[in-house]
């Protein structure tokens, strides 16, 4: 199968929030540059603060700041679009400014912070810390998945007052944060929930709930999943792609049953699944 643009999902986020946190939190921040756009024009209020934290939410990374004193403290809040990639690098002033740079911030110890984005559409944003009423995905995601707001039967009453594809649901970010079109495939796979479900019993929805926890904390275990575009932090690849039991895997025989896997389109996302395990 040939893969198209691949957003990262939570695994890929949290793996570069891994490598990011120990470079970054301490250092402070002398300079800021960013391209003419106003999804990334923000980059440059973080100039003068100090890095306190490397947070994630969702598919969103959060760099807390510590503001000058008087002020509160702040929060650069980073989404990598499709091909955006963020790593930390001795500053190099003979270097020549890459055309996909999109946001770069000078550290006090001469390395600086990197945000290269080839199709723009990721984002830069400063706000205080915890207010995101301008970033309104970010600020409706539902509950993380190692939340104990996110287990089965919260799952089974938000799928099933809704009627809408299950999938689709899983994308929407609202019943929990975080998964993708790799990672809903993967859990609907594993739990045998098919993609354009409706409604989920009771032992459906406790499978999915774990299962949906397992795939995404084994996406983190090996540094997430690259089909095209994805690198973490140090530029590279993630080695989960080699572990998909469904995802990408349409004419190929089913890890489980030997039946031949599926490829559908599930409200205008490409789905993969086993026509005999996951029964609608």
């Amino acid at each position: 199968m040939r893969h198209t643009l691949q957003m990262p999902e939570l695994p890929e986020v949290e793996t570069v929030r891994r490598q990011l946190e120990p470079r970054l939190v301490g250092a402070a921040v002398t300079g800021a540059w960013a391209f003419p756009s106003p999804k990334f024009t923000d980059a440059t209020a973080a100039t003068g603060a100090r890095v306190a934290a490397v947070g994630r939410r969702g598919k969103y990374l959060l760099v807390g700041l510590d503001g000058p004193p008087g002020r509160p403290a702040r929060e650069l809040v980073v989404h990598l679009g499709m091909t955006g990639r963020l790593g930390v690098r001795p500053a190099d002033p003979g270097a020549g400014r890459s055309p996909y740079l999109r946001a770069c911030w000078d550290l006090d110890d001469g390395r600086v912070l990197e945000f290269h984005d080839v199709r723009r559409f990721g984002r830069v944003a400063v706000v205080p810390a915890g207010d995101y009423g301008r970033l309104t995905t970010l600020a409706r995601l539902g509950p993380e998945p190692w939340d104990p707001a996110f287990d089965g039967p919260s799952l089974r009453a938000y799928v099933n007052a809704r009627r809408r594809f299950v999938k689709t649901l899983l994308l929407s970010q609202r019943p929990v944060a975080g998964v993708g079109n790799i990672y809903a495939d993967e859990a609907l796979w594993r739990a045998q929930v098919h993609p354009q479900s409706r409604r989920l019993t009771r032992v459906q929805a406790d499978l999915l709930a774990q299962a949906v926890r397992d795939v995404l904390a084994e996406g983190v275990a090996h540094g997430g999943t690259t089909l095209r575009d994805y690198r973490d932090a140090d530029g590279a690849e993630g080695a989960n792609q080699y572990r998909l039991d469904c995802y990408g895997r349409g004419g190929a025989p089913c890890h489980r049953c030997g039946t031949e896997l599926r490829q559908t389109v599930v409200d205008a996302r490409g789905t993969t699944f086993c026509p005999s395990c996951q029964r609608r």
